[in-house]
Parts: C-alpha cells; sequence; structure tokens
C-alpha cells in the first residue's frame, strides 16, 4: 500500500493525518494528471454520459464514457463535447471487445485514432484483437531519451487472471506483423511493440454490476498484483501497469480496503448511476435510490447469452431476472421457436416482447442486414441462431426500456448494478444525500476518498497507539 502518513491533525483528537491524493499509485495520478488514485468507469450506452465525464474532468478526476453501442455520430459528438469542454483534461471512452462483429470494434478504433482520443477503458475481452493492438501501438516512437513514448493509454477491467496475462505482455507478434502486412500501422511502429506492454492499467474487477465473474476482491486483487510483479522479472516495463481495484467499491471503508490490499487505484461504477449525472431515466435512479446490497439478482448476460456469461442487475420490483433466466434455458433445451410449445410461445410473445416474434425478428434482420450480414446469413439459415437472436431482442428491448422510462412496461427494465449500491444508499440514510438529486458523480469520489483516507489514518493511530502502549508495558 502506497499511504504518506502527515503530520497530527488537531481537528481529530490527536489522530495522523493523510490525505486523500496520497492513497494509491502516484505515478497513476500523474501520469493521468488527476488528483485522486479513483476512476468513475463506463457504462454502457452512455449511462456513464458526457455529462459525468465533464463533472469529473472539471474536478480534476478521471472518468470513461459510456461508447459501447452507440452510434458513431453520437461518439463523435462526445468527444467533441469532451474536447471543447475539458481540453486536455482527463478523460476518455469505453472499447468493447466485439467477437460477434469484429467490424465494430474496428469502426469505434478508426474513430478513436481519428479523433485522437488518447484514453480507452477496455472491456469484455477475453485476448488481444486487432483492433486493439492497433489502438494501442499507433504512434509509437522513440523519445530523446531513448525510452518508448505511447500517445494511447489502455485501461483493461479483466476478472481472470488468463486474460490479465494478455494485457501484462507485448501484443502477440502475429497480429503486430498481419497489422504491418495490411498497412494498419507502420513498420517503425512494430518495431517498438516488443517493449511495450498492452495496458497502462489493469482493473482487477471483482463480483459487480452488469458482467461479472463474482469473484471476491480480496483474492482477486492479490493474485493480479502478483501475476504483474511476475510479469515484470520478463518484460522490464510491465512493473510500470498499475492495478487497480472495481467490484464492490461503494463506501469509504471498500475503498480503504482496496487501497491495504496493495491497490494503486479504485474504479467505481453501480455507485454513479444514482447520480444526477447519469444517463439513465429518472424513474430507474428512483428505484436504485432505494436498493438494498440483497436486492441483486445473477442473469444470463444477454449479448453473451450463447456462451452463458453473467451478468449482475436490479432485481426489487422487477420480473426481468426470472424472464432473463427463463429465455436462457430455453435457448439451452430448444433448437426453434417452432419447438416452443403453444403456451410458451404465447407467454413470450404477450408478455415478454408485447409483439409476435414474426414483428421481433422483422426489426431484428432490419438491423443485422446493416449491422452483421454474417449473422443474419447464419440466422437465415439456422433456426437455434434465429431464435437466438430473436431472444437477445428481448435485452436490448429492456435496456431502452429502463433507459427511456416507460412507466408501463417497468417490470422488463434491466438495470445492470451490484451490492455496492446498496451498500453506499445505507452509507447516506439520513443525510441530503439520501436522495440522488442531491448525488453528484464528484462529490461522491470525494467522499469516498476522504472518507477512505480518515478510516486508514484512525487505523494507522490505533495501531501505533497499541504498540507504545505494549512498550510501556514491559518490565
Amino acid at each position: 500500500m502506497t499511504v504518506a502518513v502527515g503530520h497530527v491533525d488537531e481537528n481529530r483528537a490527536g489522530l495522523p493525518f493523510i490525505a486523500p491524493e496520497a492513497l494509491g499509485s502516484a505515478d497513476f495520478t500523474a501520469d493521468h494528471n488527476v488528483r485522486y488514485a479513483y476512476v468513475a468507469g463506463s457504462m454502457y450506452k452512455a449511462v456513464a454520459s458526457e455529462d459525468m465525464v465533464v463533472r469529473m474532468g472539471r474536478a480534476g478526476l478521471l472518468s470513461y464514457f459510456g461508447a459501447g453501442g452507440l452510434s458513431p455520430d453520437r461518439i463523435v459528438a462526445a468527444i467533441d463535447r469532451f474536447r471543447r469542454e475539458l481540453g486536455d483534461g482527463p478523460y476518455g471512452l469505453n472499447l468493447l471487445a466485439s467477437l460477434e462483429n469484429p467490424a465494430k470494434e474496428e469502426e469505434q478504433v478508426d474513430l478513436l485514432l481519428h479523433h485522437r482520443v488518447r484514453r480507452v477503458e477496455a472491456a469484455s475481452f477475453i485476448r488481444p484483437t486487432p483492433s486493439l493492438v492497433r489502438y494501442r501501438l499507433s504512434g509509437l516512437r522513440l523519445g530523446r531519451d531513448g525510452a518508448v513514448v505511447i500517445p494511447n493509454r489502455v485501461m483493461a477491467k479483466v476478472s481472470r487472471p488468463e486474460v490479465a496475462e494478455c494485457f501484462l505482455r507485448p501484443a502477440p507478434r502475429i497480429l503486430v506483423d498481419a497489422l504491418v502486412d495490411a498497412g494498419r500501422i507502420r513498420p517503425e511502429e512494430a518495431a517498438l511493440a516488443d517493449r511495450v506492454p498492452l495496458a497502462d492499467d489493469l482493473v482487477a474487477e471483482a463480483d459487480s454490476g452488469g458482467h461479472t465473474d463474482q469473484r471476491q476482491l480480496v483474492i482477486l486483487l492479490p493474485e493480479i498484483i502478483r501475476q504483474r510483479d511476475r510479469a515484470a522479472r520478463d518484460i522490464p516495463a510491465a512493473a510500470r501497469i498499475r492495478v487497480g481495484a472495481a467490484g464492490g467499491i461503494g463506501v469509504p471503508e471498500a475503498a480503504a480496503a482496496a487501497f491495504v490490499l496493495g491497490a494503486d487505484f479504485v474504479l467505481t461504477g453501480s455507485i454513479n448511476q444514482c447520480t444526477v449525472e447519469c444517463g439513465t431515466s429518472e424513474r430507474v435512479k428512483d428505484m436504485l435510490q432505494e436498493a438494498e446490497a440483497h436486492d441483486m439478482a445473477i442473469v444470463p448476460a444477454g449479448d453473451m447469452l450463447e456462451t452463458g456469461a453473467r451478468a449482475q442487475v436490479l432485481r426489487r420490483g422487477l420480473f426481468y431476472p426470472a424472464r432473463a433466466n427463463k429465455l436462457y434455458e430455453l435457448y439451452r433445451r430448444h433448437d426453434s421457436l417452432e419447438e416452443l410449445d403453444r403456451r410458451t410461445a404465447d407467454q413470450l410473445q404477450r408478455r415478454y416482447f408485447r409483439r409476435s416474434f414474426e414483428d421481433v425478428w422483422e426489426e431484428t434482420r432490419a438491423y443485422y442486414r446493416r449491422a452483421n450480414p454474417q449473422a443474419l446469413a447464419l440466422a437465415e439459415s439456422d433456426p437455434k441462431h434465429k431464435m437466438l437472436l430473436v431472444f437477445k431482442a428481448y435485452f436490448v428491448q429492456s435496456i431502452r426500456l429502463a433507459m427511456s422510462g416507460s412507466e408501463e412496461h417497468q417490470v422488463d427494465y434491466q438495470i445492470n448494478c451490484g451490492p455496492a449500491l446498496g451498500a453506499f444508499n445505507s452509507f447516506v440514510r439520513g443525510t441530503e444525500r439520501e436522495s440522488w438529486r442531491n448525488r453528484h458523480v464528484d462529490d461522491i469520489g470525494e467522499m469516498i476518498m476522504r472518507g477512505a483516507a480518515d478510516i486508514l489514518a484512525d487505523r494507522f493511530g490505533a495501531m501505533a497507539a497499541s504498540s507504545r502502549r505494549s512498550r510501556e508495558a514491559r518490565p
């Protein structure tokens, strides 16, 4: 743990003082030009909104815009606003892996490089992709001191050691050479690739809202830190990679625990959904404000339904968790929509989709004709894949309903959220921040970091006092 213990603070009954700026990695705060080793993570479809990023950046704090699922025009408009209102201030954009449609990922990297976006939060990657490698290597050059200058910073969210290993090492040479052959990076950039790990920052993502492997932070974070240190024996540049903590960071005690475990920074997500700046509907925020830590459920992840990947969502007052599980079980047991018994098919169309399978398929087909013709061709030749795409439409619909705040369809809201929000709600109960209308994303960051610093100062003070008493009691 990197913590600077300062002078005794007379306002805290003689206890030592720790500044929140002293928590975590000094390299992290210097590299990103931020006040605290604290990050507000991205959330899909601009739930982590432009307003959130601008507010954080103006406070000297880092956050990532939820670019996943947005049109290129919407992303460009957000970038223009960040450049206009933040200049060179701290901000980044989310880059989602797209295994089903690599062209979509490639398109976003084209956009990021064209508009000189210098930070991305890489999420859902299970291995390096050509697009991610191209983003990382573009612009590599040697500085006057002989060190490699890396314009594009990558913060990678990982929940498994085998995925972390990919980001701790340079890009695979086979991908680098293929990018050179395709004219996607310059030979001079490729020549420096072996000196550059794929990431600057790793986020050890424990049990969290949205996609989750439900790993415990006290196990995952030390494991990833040791993995980083082992990698540094072979690749000296890996020693500079900062390892942060995410998942369950909702109160100062949780952040303090993460820093004690060795986190170089902390990243929050769920608690930022219930703020003025968040990009979801007021109805969703009203529901989140009442959530307890036990009001969450684990469900199939709609975008990865065929793999069995899991996600964590709000369940209180909603039918969505049960319906998501039902669709996954039906997909596993059946090979086509036609195999469904009449009662089940009728229930899905009347209650889940509120329209016929035929109408859902026509809309789905129109989307995939534009976005992913290969997936459409497979669905038109494989009835099970067609059923999969129809079922996925429910998950897409559930996100749209939540973001629009449709009162009529509230039971079908998909609200990705972890228990950290319930802990935060309990923490602020009885204060002015009990209402989300008085919660701002930068204020929450201040509260978490200042509270963590005070907690650690108290613990250090108590340990020092206990040690002193023990010494004085000796004969």
